[in-house]
């Protein structure tokens, strides 16, 4: 049984409602403070509370599916052709031409597009876009920051069995892609089961090769085409040359024959200045340097033997293992040997004995870098054995600039693009050392860790602000320099060529007076035989006096014993 109570009230009982109406204000009470309540106040005790004005908030980590993206590629065709025209006919696109040329249509279209096109001109050249403002103004000198560098990514050769990455490039567009070359120079140390695959990479994504290419055999250096940046030619372990197209897949387009080819690994290719783009040549320990059109590779177009004597003769020539090539010298290149030669060469040369111009010796093993000074084309560095050296083309004797015996063996060397006192090294225990001889000669500006493992390869971006090294166990580290190191300074040029200036004056004083000291040796040494021929012919002449006079002495004594006898025998008779 639910119970319920109720009460009840009448709404007169509630009180009369509120009536609000305007009217003047009314004091009804005003209290005075009273003193002798004072003594009975008690003061609340003070307390520090703080508020948060915002709204509380809670951090959580949480892990998002990760964005795949691929690179493809799209080959553009010349279009606009009617179907009956074949666009690679010279003869039906000129008849063609000609034809539409003759239209009235296309003579009405060109005159109304021909007014438009003029007064888009007269826009773009009453405004120079490219004009420099505050050109007089003042410089404010920068504070120049410590040098350093810092580690971008690293490409990981993706194969289990780890390769060292022998040779790199950059993409000559923007360098945005770096080429790799993965190779094993050891011995007898190949397995079966090791990739011959080398790989492009995008700077961007390390996790995967953009373009894998396929070679017969292990890559040992690749080149960019300047020229065309879809081409590459590569110098395989078995003396072969191979010529890719990027767009055509990841197998070469074309490799050169094995009879034709070196006989030795190719340890340099670099393409030439040429009017069709299509020019290389090659370097191998086997003594030769080929040229080759990639058009055609079935045979090299020119042959050189290294040979020292200039006769041509293969079983003397010296192993290459590095080329030099400058585009404002087209007729000069350089070779790097394993016997520490720099050779000089003038491919232009008439007979092949005129080609090898001049030698430099300088370094105790193989000079495994050689490049010219971007700036000043007439000096040179090297790298071999444990040093770095600066070479003048006028000083053959030795090197006008050196760095100290290091601890490590140095594997590569290249100049900075943009700084002509710059260039970098990298050594066998994993060192990047970056130099600046304005700074200072005898020690590197700034030396990095790059890996634990031995760097074998090198190479700088074009705009000298990314450094890419290759390790032995198959990684490419991509490092950027800070922009004191990467931007020219100011008067840098001029003080560097009064630098080399100097220097090379230095080397010719100290080389004429070697030369002096030894024609004063030679002279010497001649006199000394002069003198010991005089001695000998006085010992001779001594010899012969002392033998003389004892010849009349003896027959002086014989003489004096016959007279004895006779005097003795003739009182005998007068008895």
């Amino acid at each position: 049984m639910e119970i319920v109570h109720v009460d009840t009230k009448l709404r007169r009982e509630f009180g009369p409602p509120a009536l609000f109406s305007d009217r003047i204000e009314e004091l009804l009470l005003d209290l005075h403070p009273d003193p002798s309540l004072a003594a009975q106040f008690i003061q609340k005790t003070h307390r520090d509370q703080a508020v948060q004005a915002c709204r509380q908030m809670s951090e959580h980590q949480i892990n998002t599916e990760r964005f795949q993206s691929n690179s493809c590629g799209l080959n553009h065709v010349e279009g606009g052709w009617p179907k009956d025209i074949n666009p690679n006919e010279m003869e039906q696109t000129i008849r063609f031409r000609k034809k539409v040329e003759k239209d009235d249509g296309y003579i009405n279209s060109i005159l109304q597009l021909g007014s438009v096109m003029e007064h888009r001109i007269k826009q773009n050249n009453s405004i120079d876009i490219y004009q420099q403002y505050f050109d007089e103004e003042e410089e404010v000198e920068e504070i120049q920051e410590p040098p350093s560098a810092k580690t971008i990514n690293v490409f990981r050769d993706p194969n289990e069995l780890k390769r060292t990455i022998t040779g790199l490039s950059w993409h000559p567009d923007g360098g945005r892609k770096l080429a790799a070359a993965y190779s094993c120079l050891e011995f007898q140390k190949t397995s079966r089961n090791t990739s011959l695959d080398s790989y492009i990479w995008d700077i961007e994504n390390p996790n995967h090769p953009e373009v894998t290419l396929k070679p017969a055999s292990l890559l040992v250096c690749l080149d960019y085409n300047p020229k065309d940046s879809h081409t590459l030619v590569g110098g395989c372990y078995n003396g072969q040359i191979a010529y890719w197209d990027t767009r055509k897949g990841s197998q070469p387009v074309e490799y050169s024959s094995m009879e034709h080819s070196h006989r030795d690994p190719v340890y340099k290719i670099i393409w030439l200045q040429s009017k069709t783009g299509t020019d290389a040549f090659s370097a191998s320990t086997d003594g030769q340097i080929l040229w080759w059109d990639v058009r055609k590779l079935s045979e090299p177009t020119e042959r050189l033997v290294l040979d020292p004597s200039r006769e041509g003769n293969l079983d003397r020539a010296l192993g290459a293992i590095s080329l030099e090539f400058e585009a404002t010298m087209p007729t000069k290149f350089m070779v790097g040997t394993e016997q520490g030669l720099v050779v000089s060469c003038n491919r232009k040369a008439k007979t092949p004995a005129e080609k090898i111009v001049c030698t430099y010796d300088g370094h105790h093993g193989p000079i495994y870098a050689l490049q010219r000074n971007p700036f000043f084309p007439k000096n040179f560095l090297t790298v071999g054995d444990w040093t770095a050296r600066i070479w003048s083309e006028d000083i053959k004797e030795s090197s006008i600039m050196w760095s100290k015996y290091q601890m490590s063996y140095l594997m590569d060397a290249c100049w900075s693009p943009v700084r002509p006192s710059i260039f970098f090294t990298v050594k066998m225990d994993g060192m990047l050392d970056i130099w600046d001889i304005l700074f200072k000669q005898s020690d590197p500006t700034l030396s990095l860790k790059v890996c634990d493992k031995p760097l074998y390869s090198l190479r700088v971006q074009d705009n000298g602000r990314l450094v890419a090294c290759g390790s032995q166990s198959g990684e490419a580290t991509l490092l950027e320099i800070c922009s004191g190191l990467s931007t020219l300074q100011k008067n840098e040029k001029s003080l560097v060529a009064a630098m080399f200036e100097r220097e090379t004056k230095r080397e010719k004083i100290l080389e004429a007076r070697q030369r002096e000291i030894r024609l004063k040796e030679r002279s010497r040494s001649e006199q000394s035989k002069d003198d010991e021929t005089g001695r000998e012919d006085d010992e001779e002449d001594s010899e012969q006096l002392i033998a003389k006079v004892e010849s009349d002495f003896y027959s002086l004594v014989e003489a004096e014993f016959r007279r004895r006898q006779r005097r003795e025998e003739t009182p005998q008779v007068r008895r």
